[in-house]
């Protein structure tokens, strides 16, 4: 059953975009996103400081008191979300400091190239630049966790598909929060969930998947990687809400995967929205959902320890 509070901001926020006048340019898409986001603050126990990487502006975010078993030697990538066209530090410090927290893991998160300026592949070329730079500072693979979630959880998993096309070790493991795995929309959640999601429409996606398309197909596994062969990713965590219209680009990623023999735990979490996991500090499934992440990535990595 829904909390009371997963009710009460679920129907607020379907008020305000009932009652919101249309974004219409990306730049003023970029400028509510981060003014939401900012009232979101990082705990604390999270300190963050200003770095670059391989030319990108980033941020190092890092506990400062973690599980008893988190490991000074493992890292968190987490690549943010917002359709390809915008998130950044503002927007996204507040759930990132969270899932730091909750992971125990000192945490980079760069601010990949956006479109409609740089469409694909520019996000993607980015996120594998970061992960070599990682790899060529020390940090083993098996120490390594890849985390993201709505486009950034996408990307995550499009990130996979190209490591282990071109050779390069994988991660321990990877998790997504509401991934936007489908930029050609062809999952029927975005019918049968449209009464019920309180952010999006159905018809805004393919408008938004057009910046970052490009000239290119919308089900090249790179773009949606739903569309690519899963075997052989390590360990997958999948959160999503079943109030929202990308719900089947997670159930169907999940199963996809699932069938190719790849450890996936899928939770699909009840009268919940996309990346609901954002009110940690009001929701209490929210709270849940980023306690059980952390849980999860502390267990992967314990695994590949002991392996």
């Amino acid at each position: 059953m829904t909390s009371l509070r997963g009710i009460f901001w679920r129907e607020l926020f379907r008020y305000q975009i009932a009652h919101a006048t249309p974004s219409g340019s990306v730049a003023e898409i970029r400028h509510n996103l981060d003014r939401t986001g900012q009232r979101v603050k990082p705990p604390r126990s999270v300190q963050i400081e200003r770095t670059w990487v391989e030319g990108l502006q980033a941020d190092w975010l890092t506990p400062t008191t973690t599980p008893s078993d988190a490991s000074a030697d493992a890292r968190l990538l987490y690549l943010h979300g917002g359709g390809y066209i915008c998130g950044s530090f503002a927007s996204h410090r507040g759930l990132v400091g969270n899932l730091t927290q909750a992971c125990g893991l000192r945490t980079l998160m760069p601010e990949y190239r956006l479109a409609p300026e740089y469409p694909f592949p520019a996000a993607l070329e980015d996120s594998l630049r970061v992960y070599r730079h990682l790899l060529a500072d020390g940090i083993a693979p098996h120490r390594l966790v890849l985390g993201g979630e709505s486009a950034g959880g996408g990307l995550v998993i499009a990130t996979l598909l190209a490591l282990r096309e071109e050779g390069v070790p994988l991660p321990a493991a990877a998790f997504a929060l509401s991934p936007w795995t489908d930029l050609a929309a062809t999952g029927e959640s975005l019918h049968t969930r449209a009464r019920h999601d309180p952010w999006f429409k159905p018809e805004g996606v393919p408008v938004v998947a057009a910046h970052y398309l490009g000239d290119n197909s919308p089900t090249n596994p790179f773009i949606s990687p739903l569309y690519g062969d899963p075997a052989g990713l390590p360990p997958l965590l999948i959160h999503v809400g079943n109030y929202e219209i990308l719900l089947d680009d997670s159930t169907r990623l999940a199963a996809k995967a699932r069938s190719a023999g790849v450890d996936v735990t899928l939770r699909v979490w009840d009268g919940m929205w996309h990346v609901f996991q954002t009110l940690a500090a009001r929701v209490p499934e929210a709270r849940q959902s980023v306690d059980e992440v952390g849980a999860w990535v502390q267990s992967r990595l314990a695994v590949r320890e002991k392996g």
